[in-house]
């Protein structure tokens, strides 16, 4: 008899509140409800079986519209009752309260989460609503000639693009509805989008000793097309430094974080940001910097899925394709590689990535500024990293243990992108430590003692 989990409750007796449960079942992903089976999986079976047959079923249909299917098992020699809920299309409450099956537990959705959930069963994304009171006219030119430039650049849009309307732009991005701008285009494009959507700002802070040691401040507005521009900006003049070296006879100030990394982290916290929650929120530590974007990650995908290959699923489609066409933000979930790939060239630490408070957390480590400020040797002057140098023995520990390892369960192990364990274990290889037998998938590493 399997546990319970996402799909499988059981229940000593029948209660009316299990129709909380019902609810939950049919918002997600359906699932079997077992009268007579207790926590522990022991069968106790049921008492007036045939009543208790007509009456749960009348009861989940009068009070949540859900007609479930119910059948009679026997288990142990005892009655059990089995009621199975399939997926609904239209969102099912009981007594006006939304529910969602989670894992093997039971939430109940309030406030953003019920918000986007509707909007999901409607078949709806936030950014396609048009934006009640708003006009073509609240649609600023310079930031649509803005884009434009850099998506005719990037080779994205035709070149006689420049010549349409503001109107004819948002339409072909799928921005404006009956001549409504959405959402999506107000938050993009708009004059001013803050007077409609108050946190669509960017929020900056740098602190001292702890998080109650607020030094200075900054909430960057206006435009998202845009807004990455000014963040690097303030960044740049207030925020991080500049370190400067020569090459050859060339000055270089080249920012302390690789600029490339930091746009590419800071326009997924734009893009995936669930647009109706808080503020975008940038905190600078001496030692490393937190960005934190409200809005959980897709549905089965951790941050174990983003470091390696998979497939993108932004949460504001039509405006990650903006950003896309712009040159932003990569295609294909490639964001994470490009990422770390910059951290690479530099032999700096790479960020991490968690899930938490609602949303999702970048960590940048500041090694320069550390360095800088001569509280460790700077990383990037070394001729091989000691991180790096670390990760390919930690390799080699793991494939003498593992030999059929994969390279998306070492990529796990040592908390890095997938193509960094490509690149190490092509480096060992070179350097004879260790030798591949077999195909990619199936075959088995060795190590050269």
């Amino acid at each position: 008899m399997n546990q319970e989990n996402q799909n499988i409750e059981h229940k000593r007796i029948w209660k009316d509140e299990y129709l909380k449960w019902v609810s939950g079942f049919a918002n997600a992903h359906g699932g079997k409800i077992y009268i007579g089976i207790d926590d522990d999986l022991s069968v106790v079976g049921v008492d007036r079986l045939h009543q208790q047959l007509e009456d749960i079923p009348n009861k989940i249909i009068n009070n949540t519209g859900v007609f479930p299917e119910t059948n009679h098992l026997v288990m142990d020699g005892k009655d059990v009752i089995e009621i199975i809920i399939d997926p609904s299309g239209m969102p099912i409450s009981y007594k006006g309260v939304y529910y969602f099956r989670s894992g093997a537990t039971k939430q109940e959705l309030r406030g953003n989460a019920l918000h986007q959930f509707l909007l999901k069963k409607m078949g709806l994304n936030w950014e396609d609503i048009p934006c009640d009171g708003t006009t073509i006219n609240d649609i600023d030119k310079s930031a649509i000639d803005y884009f434009l430039d850099h998506a005719i650049k990037e080779g994205r849009m035709e070149a006689d693009s420049r010549e349409s309307s503001k109107e004819e732009v948002l339409s072909n991005l799928g921005l404006i509805k009956g001549g409504i701008p959405t959402n999506g285009a107000v938050l993009l494009f708009g004059k001013y989008p803050q007077r409609r959507f108050v946190t669509s700002g960017f929020k900056i802070g740098r602190f001292g000793t702890d998080d109650a040691d607020l030094l200075n401040q900054d909430l960057i507005e206006g435009n998202l097309i845009q807004m990455t521009d000014r963040i690097i900006q303030v960044l740049s003049s207030k925020y991080l430094i500049r370190p400067i070296h020569y090459e050859g006879l060339h000055r270089k100030e080249p920012l302390e974080i690789p600029e490339d990394a930091l746009r590419e982290i800071i326009f997924n916290s734009i893009v995936h940001k669930l647009q109706i929650g808080t503020w975008n929120q940038m905190s600078i530590y001496d030692d490393h910097i937190r960005l934190w974007n409200e809005g959980a990650l897709p549905e089965d995908y951790t941050v174990e899925t983003l470091m390696s290959k998979h497939t993108s699923k932004p949460r504001n489609p039509k405006m990650a394709q903006v950003f896309y066409r712009a040159g932003f933000i990569e295609a294909w979930g490639r964001g994470y590689e490009k990422i770390m790939r910059e951290f690479d060239k530099l032999h700096l630490s790479y960020p991490s990535f968690t899930v938490e408070q609602g949303g999702v957390t970048a960590i940048i480590p500041r090694e320069i500024f550390v360095s800088i400020r001569g509280d460790q040797k700077p990383t990037r002057n070394r001729p091989e990293t000691d991180q790096k140098t670390d990760q390919k023995n930690r390799i080699v520990e793991l494939l003498k243990t593992h030999p059929t390892i994969s390279r998306s369960e070492l990529a796990i192990e040592l908390n890095i992108h997938e193509s960094s364990v490509k690149r190490r274990l092509e480096a060992l290889m070179k350097e004879n430590r260790i030798k591949r037998y077999g195909p990619d998938n199936g075959g088995s590493w060795k190590v050269i003692e």
